[in-house]
């Protein structure tokens, strides 16, 4: 399992990237606008970890902090603008198995064979992602719901 990023949401984006980047000095590395979502990705990435992330694929990349901008308002309450961790996985079939057989709720199956989603006992998301190519969907992950919230 490797470490890739964790998702915060922010309010007004400007402002989050003027502390971010003006404040932390943290640098932006990629951005993606996706109008059909309304909402703005933007990964950054501590100068020091640059080089070493030039070696990664850059929808891979880590260890990055991803600012989510969502373009209409919403209310979130203190607790949801802290986002999830994300680990990139050899195997997300695999690693959901064993984290089931470990008592874990899967709230977000892999139907897609690339996504999946957990939660700490403390109700903190956690984002599985199959490392390179999704795999092909499969049984029982392809046609099993959603649990709860992730």
């Amino acid at each position: 399992m490797r470490y890739l990023h964790t998702m915060l949401r922010v309010r007004n984006l400007d402002v989050a990237l003027k502390f971010y980047q003006d404040a932390l000095g943290l640098k932006e590395v990629r951005r993606i606008e996706n109008d059909k979502g309304r909402f703005t990705l933007v990964f950054l990435c501590s100068s020091d970890d640059l080089e070493a992330l030039k070696k990664q694929p850059q929808t891979r990349g880590a260890p990055l902090v991803e600012l989510t901008y969502n373009w209409d308002e919403e209310k979130y309450g203190e607790d949801r603008f802290f986002g999830h961790l994300a680990y990139e996985v050899d195997d997300i079939y695999a690693t959901c198995e064993k984290l089931q057989k470990a008592g874990v709720t899967i709230n977000r199956p892999p139907r897609d064979g690339n996504m999946a989603f957990v939660r700490s006992p403390d109700l903190h998301s956690i984002e599985l992602l199959q490392k390179g190519e999704p795999k092909a969907p499969a049984e029982p992950w392809a046609s099993m719901p959603n649990t709860g919230h992730w």
